[in-house]
């Protein structure tokens, strides 16, 4: 289940650097959001490792930016990513101590 959970995040980043780098696509808000909401959703399933979770998600943007345009502004996209994650991560502890409370967590 990691190694899917893994290879859709990977996806999804790669998706989300196709979306960045359309000339057309003007809305960034639209695009942190979703890759907040995709590493907030893919912990909460139930991925073991959040950071590197987030890092896959979301390392592709700005290394593409920082590589061709010299732009490091786009690293902001890696904290997003991170706070999803975590968000994602503690929803699934709170989830687990509450409906569970013999429940042994593995972070």
């Amino acid at each position: 289940m990691q190694k899917i959970l893994i290879g859709i995040a990977a996806a999804i980043g790669l998706f989300s650097l196709f979306v960045e780098t359309r000339p057309a696509w003007d809305d960034t808000g639209i695009l942190v959001f979703g890759i907040f909401l995709a590493c907030g959703l893919l912990v909460l399933i139930g991925y073991q490792r959040p950071w590197l979770l987030a890092l896959v998600v979301s390392i592709w943007i700005p290394f593409y930016r920082i590589i061709f345009s010299g732009n490091y502004e786009t690293v902001i996209v890696l904290v997003v990513a991170f706070i999803g994650a975590y968000a994602g991560w503690l929803i699934r502890f709170g989830i687990n101590k509450f409906f569970r409370p013999g429940y042994k967590s593995h972070v």
